[in-house]
């Protein structure tokens, strides 16, 4: 989860990037950029006549946001998959599921019991920072039968649901060749690492992103980002490095505040220095997370 220190009312919608493939599958990517508090990706993959949505925003406005790019392609959404627990991942199904009331909810096992102990505790935090742009009530998804699910008998993948780390997935496109990174890839911004306090669950997270190079993807959607992405690989390549960076930074630094400094001078052009502040101050043993 990435953390901001200020709220920017969203009222621009960042321009969608879009995709097709032979198969007629087509991936329209979401993106509220600094307009929110988190610049999170949902992704709206629709077919001849179907619509799945995966992930679901983090504040109302942006949920409606969705709610009106979906309705204007005029095709049933059949589908909202949940990839992460993170409340920026989710908090926009109270709006969804009012809209699309027949769409059903789903995500992995890990994430669904990730969301059941941590929602009440997430809803009282934001809801004070969110006012009317927070949801009412919390919305948790059923939990998925297998590794994966389809649109229009084309298969839609979760990796890593019965790996290493099942509370940290991305999705795999087949028919497309994409990769939708979710919490695992990240792009022009400081890196959420706080989540992930020992070495071992890092190195499940570098093994993650050793086995999306391995698909050989043509496109990859960071589940954050700031600005305009590549969509590429290099957004992979930049989550690897920046993992190594700071373990070695924090590793050689006296404390937070000193890794702190060093990244932000081997990082200077990268926004959302409050995650790295953060991340820093709970991997040094400054902070404990989650509070």
């Amino acid at each position: 989860m990435k953390l901001n220190k200020l709220f920017v009312a969203a009222s621009l919608l960042m321009t969608a990037s879009q995709f097709s493939s032979a198969a007629a599958l087509k991936l329209e990517i979401y993106n509220p950029g600094n307009n929110s508090i988190f610049p999170v990706s949902s992704e709206i993959i629709s077919g001849e006549n179907e619509v799945v949505l995966i992930d679901a925003q983090f504040q109302n406005n942006d949920a409606e946001a969705l709610v009106n790019k979906i309705k204007q392609l005029n095709k049933k959404l059949t589908t909202i998959y949940i990839s992460h627990s993170d409340p920026d991942y989710y908090f926009g199904l109270e709006t969804l599921t009012k809209a699309f009331p027949d769409a059903k909810v789903i995500a992995s096992p890990a994430t669904v019991n990730a969301i059941k102990a941590n929602k009440d505790g997430k809803l009282a935090y934001w809801s004070g920072i969110l006012k009317e742009q927070a949801p009412a009530s919390l919305i948790v998804p059923e939990a998925l039968e297998g590794n994966s699910f389809s649109i229009e008998g084309k298969p839609i993948i979760i990796q890593g649901i019965n790996g290493e780390d099942p509370a940290r997935t991305f999705v795999w496109i087949p028919d497309l060749k994409a990769v939708v990174g979710g919490v695992i890839v990240s792009d022009n911004i400081h890196v959420w690492i706080a989540d992930t306090q020992t070495s071992a669950s890092r190195q499940y997270w570098k093994n993650t992103l050793a086995s999306i190079k391995q698909l050989d993807p043509k496109i990859i959607v960071p589940g954050h980002f700031t600005g305009k992405s590549a969509l590429d690989i290099a957004s992979v390549n930049f989550t690897l490095q920046y993992l190594n960076d700071f373990e070695d930074t924090a590793a050689n630094s006296r404390n937070a505040a000193e890794t702190i400094q060093k990244m932000t001078h081997k990082y200077p052009q990268l926004e959302d220095v409050s995650s790295l502040e953060l991340s820093a101050k709970v991997i040094k043993g400054e902070m404990t997370w989650p509070q």
